[in-house]
């Protein structure tokens, strides 16, 4: 049995996925119905979104196209009570799990949000980058005729990576729930105290953090607001999760890496009310009664590979990482 069909045994008998290295599942094949999710607030996306459908269209495929901002959840308002509608409510309705791809028109928030999209049904999305960085982009505007090419003829694979759920909790009460690939930060208001938090990571003796805050964040999320913590980086095919304090108050309190079947639970030990964000782009407070669930999804996000994806490239390009102080004679031009 190859990997794309013990994975499909894995999702038919209804069990939790395991950890297992990357996998690199061949497209299916033949293309009939697409999705195309677009980031509507930019001018960029809007014009690549029109030549894509044309393109496509011309040969022969159906092209269902929606808007990022279903992918926003946004903030609550911390003097209603939250309703949490689960997360599959990101899902659009036009979009369903025959779909073989759906691509992404936008900067790294447009994939966070598309990632929540279709996540929950397994649809695997094509990044192409209209924003800045484009971290987490698979091809850019310059390649958009060969990359729709590939598209059309199938060529081109599948790459998992984890997801996690935060849920918001009081009693038995889920006040608040959401998908998240990045990370969830949890941490104080401006002009209040240092905070409290005491965090139990599966079966292991809770420990106490004073810090401003605490990230958890998937391997994905490592190069996010992790990194600027002080969190090292790590690679996507790695079965963890990563907690971060903010600027802690002990010399001992340092970044501390586990395996992604630890669930867990973060209680404020504090008597303010704290901020969650979860991806930068969705949150709400979070009031000394409650508590934070943390757990890795069983719905990973999917992402299409038009080549073979090499991280460490991908850190080089973006973030500068292991690129030599000096000059050598043989890199110069490489550099340049």
């Amino acid at each position: 049995m190859d990997g794309a069909d013990q994975l499909q045994a894995w999702r038919g008998a209804g069990a939790a996925i395991p950890c297992f290295p990357r996998l690199s599942l061949p497209a299916p094949s033949p293309l009939s119905r697409v999705g195309l999710i677009v980031n509507d607030g930019k001018a960029l996306a809007l014009a690549t979104a029109a030549t894509i459908e044309a393109r496509l269209e011309a040969a022969g495929m159906e092209v269902v196209r929606v808007s990022s901002a279903g992918g926003v959840v946004g903030f609550a308002n911390p003097d209603q009570h939250l309703r949490a509608k689960g997360y599959t409510a990101c899902v659009p309705a036009s979009f369903d799990a025959s779909m073989p791809l759906a691509l992404v028109l936008g900067g790294d928030g447009t994939v966070l949000s598309a990632a929540r999209q279709t996540a929950p049904i397994g649809v695997p999305i094509l990044t192409i980058n209209t924003g800045h960085l484009g971290f987490l982009a698979e091809a850019y505007l310059k390649d958009l005729e060969g990359v729709l090419d590939q598209v059309i003829a199938g060529d081109w694979t599948v790459e998992e990576r984890s997801m996690l759920v935060v849920s918001v909790m009081r009693g038995e009460q889920r006040r608040w729930e959401v998908l998240c690939l990045n990370e969830m930060a949890l941490h104080r208001e401006p002009l209040t105290s240092m905070c409290h938090f005491e965090i139990a990571i599966g079966r292991h003796a809770p420990v106490d953090i004073a810090a401003d805050g605490v990230i958890l964040s998937s391997p994905t999320g490592s190069t996010a607001y992790a990194l600027s913590a002080g969190g090292p980086v790590i690679t996507p095919d790695c079965p963890v999760l990563q907690l971060t304090p903010i600027a802690a108050h002990s010399l001992a309190s340092r970044a501390l890496v586990f395996s992604d079947r630890e669930p867990v639970t973060v209680f404020p030990a504090t008597p303010e009310r704290l901020m969650m964000v979860v991806d930068g782009s969705a949150g709400c407070y979070v009031w000394p009664e409650d508590r934070v669930l943390v757990r890795r999804s069983e719905h990973p996000v999917r992402f299409v590979r038009l080549a073979d994806h090499e991280f460490f490239q991908v850190l080089r390009n973006k973030l500068g990482w292991g690129l030599p102080h000096v000059a050598k004679p043989g890199n110069v031009q490489e550099l340049s």
